[in-house]
């Protein structure tokens, strides 16, 4: 939990423990900067860490660095990439939402909140993060652009590329689904939790975003106005094309 209100920070994790979480607080993006890097070095080097971070409860308005800053360093590490992040904020506007969703973030709580609330959204990410051994796909592939179910790792012609877990999710279903056309309220459904209020905007965000991860194979997200967004091939795309003329 970063938040610079200490009262805040109080009762929010009086609530987790009481649910059973382990769970601690920094009181700007500073120290928990700090934190989170030390866990994550003592993890990698494979030393006995005191909590290496599952989930990061985070502000955005705070004294020195703000919490949109912090996501976008944790989230262009390597080391700390796969954290995810729920922003617990008092900026509330489309845009606020848009921009934390842009920097990584896996959900959005307005202030004031309720503490059940928070309590459902932490379950629901944790949730969706931990893998689950029984649900087991196979790799997905066209041409370099590979997506592991098992691992989930995405590689592109044999590069790995670091996605969040709803990149993940959205580049996963359209490549199962390859050809067919999703609306964006169909992908809000089928990819964020039931109890994430999240705006069809949103969808567009995690799009660009993935495009940008894509490299060559961006072309292959296609946007169709009116409709939504649907994973085709290139060689199929001009096939279509020249069937057309």
């Amino acid at each position: 939990m970063v938040d610079d209100e200490q009262d805040l920070c109080d009762i929010l994790l009086f609530n987790l423990q009481t649910m059973g979480f382990q769970a601690e607080a920094a009181y700007s993006a500073e120290e928990a900067l700090t934190k989170i890097m030390a866990s994550e070095k003592r993890k990698g080097e494979g030393m006995p860490s005191p909590a290496p971070y599952d989930l990061l409860l985070l502000d955005v308005m705070m004294p020195g660095m703000s919490g949109f800053e912090l996501a976008a360093k944790l989230k262009a590490d390597e080391q700390t990439q796969h954290v995810p992040i729920i922003f617990l904020t008092a900026k509330d506007t489309e845009d606020d939402l848009l921009q934390g969703f842009s920097v990584g973030a896996d959900d959005y709580v307005r202030k004031p909140f309720s503490i059940r609330e928070v309590i459902a959204r932490v379950n629901a990410v944790i949730n969706r993060s931990v893998p689950h051994p029984t649900q087991r796909d196979e790799s997905l592939q066209y041409k370099g652009l590979v997506v592991d179910d098992d691992s989930k790792s995405t590689s592109v012609d044999g590069t790995p590329i670091a996605l969040t877990r709803t990149e993940f999710d959205l580049l996963r279903l359209l490549m199962k689904e390859r050809g067919k056309v999703f609306s964006r309220r169909q992908l809000l459904d089928m990819i964020w939790p039931s109890n994430v209020v999240v705006i069809e905007r949103t969808v567009d965000v995690n799009i660009a975003r993935l495009r940008k991860k894509l490299g060559h194979y961006a072309a292959c997200l296609v946007s169709r106005s009116g409709f939504g967004y649907s994973f085709e091939p290139a060689d199929e795309q001009k096939q279509k094309k020249s069937g057309q003329e």
